[in-house]
């Protein structure tokens, strides 16, 4: 499988990563335990090198079981953990708090779940507007100095955002969303990043599956499903991007015998310096990974994408819904 450098870390991974968000059941229907150790050891074997979690995801959960996976295993050494903070979720809602006092709490507890000494990067999940950022830094750059993580990373965080945050420690990674229907950072976050030496760690390659192939109109989503309240997956909007996914999907077969999914992942790697996290819950998601490996994209090809996209989805929804409220007051 491809790999890349981790920004200045030192660190290398596959260019695919293993998103755990749905392996912590939260906002994804509830979890299979068992299943999902299958899927993190299949990952693995399919030379996936980074799996990204975070205490938010199953608050606890996901890092858990990532943890029993890979120390059950013998597999600890053969992955980069990549998880987060920064998210408190003790009262009635999810605010950010990135104060000293809550990251140093949040590390232990990671590092006990997790199963490990250190952890090889560290993310801030979503910028808190109410702790300085050269604060928030200086917190992780200590840590970095403890030996108990390796890389610092950011998560939806602008490039001014991230400039402060670089005046206090040394930045290896940004995590924002990115996929064929969701490109608000090119705008800003892309040409940052290659500017600064970033690497991207890319969330939702497949937008919440729909870029899998596998959802139809008729899908139904129950539970606490996040895509009950996604405005792409809602009646009279979901049409349009299914239409997409559609004629995508022919452009795959006609031109590199692939579908629509192994076109949105390569699109997502071809973009620059890339690794996209590819959430799956079962070990059989994991299968069309060996169809993304090894090829790329031609100019007359991405442009046929972009024109695809502009007829059947002119005003595409950003993934705003998924932001938690800017001060913990809100």
């Amino acid at each position: 499988m491809e790999t890349i450098e981790i920004g200045r870390s030192g660190l290398s991974a596959s260019r695919i990563g293993l998103g755990t968000w749905a392996i912590g059941g939260w906002q994804w229907g509830g979890t299979d335990e068992a299943r999902s150790i299958a899927t993190i050891r299949g990952a693995i074997e399919r030379g996936v090198t980074l799996i990204d979690t975070a205490p938010i995801y199953g608050f606890g959960t996901s890092e858990e079981i990532v943890g029993k996976a890979l120390a059950e295993s013998g597999l600890r050494d053969r992955v980069v953990i990549a998880t987060k903070a920064g998210l408190d979720w003790s009262g009635d809602g999810v605010v950010c708090d990135s104060r000293p006092g809550r990251l140093r709490s949040e590390l232990e507890d990671s590092l006990r779940r997790l199963r490990t000494d250190v952890i090889d990067l560290y993310q801030i999940h979503w910028p808190d507007l109410e702790t300085p950022f050269e604060e928030t830094a200086e917190t992780l750059e200590a840590f970095r100095a403890e030996g108990k993580i390796r890389a610092i990373g950011v998560s939806n965080f602008s490039p001014d955002q991230m400039d402060a945050f670089r005046k206090a420690a040394r930045l290896d990674t940004v995590q924002p969303p990115y996929n064929l229907f969701e490109r608000e950072m090119e705008a800003d976050v892309l040409p940052y990043a290659a500017s600064t030496g970033l690497t991207l760690l890319t969330y939702g390659a497949l937008c919440r599956g729909l870029l899998s192939g596998k959802v139809s109109k008729q899908r139904v989503f129950e539970g606490d499903d996040l895509r009950q309240s996604d405005p792409k997956f809602q009646p009279g909007r979901v049409e349009a991007y299914l239409d997409a996914v559609d004629r995508l999907d022919a452009l795959a077969r006609e031109r590199f015998g692939k579908s629509v999914l192994s076109l949105a992942v390569r699109w997502v790697l071809d973009q620059g310096p890339t690794i996209a996290l590819w959430g799956a819950r079962r070990p059989d998601q994991l299968d069309p990974i060996a169809d993304v490996d090894g090829w790329s994209l031609d100019e007359e090809t991405k442009t046929e994408i972009d024109r695809i996209l502009s007829e059947t989805v002119p005003e595409p929804l950003a993934p705003d819904f998924m932001a938690p409220p800017e001060t913990r007051g809100a």
